[in-house]
């Protein structure tokens, strides 16, 4: 298990990226959450094995495709032991 709190910058608000996360998430058996930052970017936090994490950020990279990713940034945390992936 690993967990990444990451932030998205780029036109990544109001273009559907936490629900299609939440989805993308779920999809591939990630915990965490996914929120709305004041600053106009997006943070999330996502918990799980190492591959499915690591398809997460891919996708973070992408988003969904109404969004213009122009970075991710990807810390490692320790991990909480999360349960289901929610919007905050």
């Amino acid at each position: 298990m690993i967990r990444k709190r990451v932030l998205v910058s780029g036109r990544v608000q109001g273009v559907y990226y936490r629900d299609t996360c939440r989805q993308v998430a779920r999809e591939r058996g990630v915990a965490g959450w996914v929120r709305n930052l004041p600053d106009g970017r997006v943070e999330a936090v996502f918990e799980g094995g190492a591959e499915p994490v690591g398809a997460l950020l891919a996708w973070a990279g992408e988003g969904p495709p109404q969004a213009a990713v122009a970075g991710v940034e990807a810390y490692d945390e320790p991990v909480e032991g999360l349960t289901g992936f929610s919007v905050r």
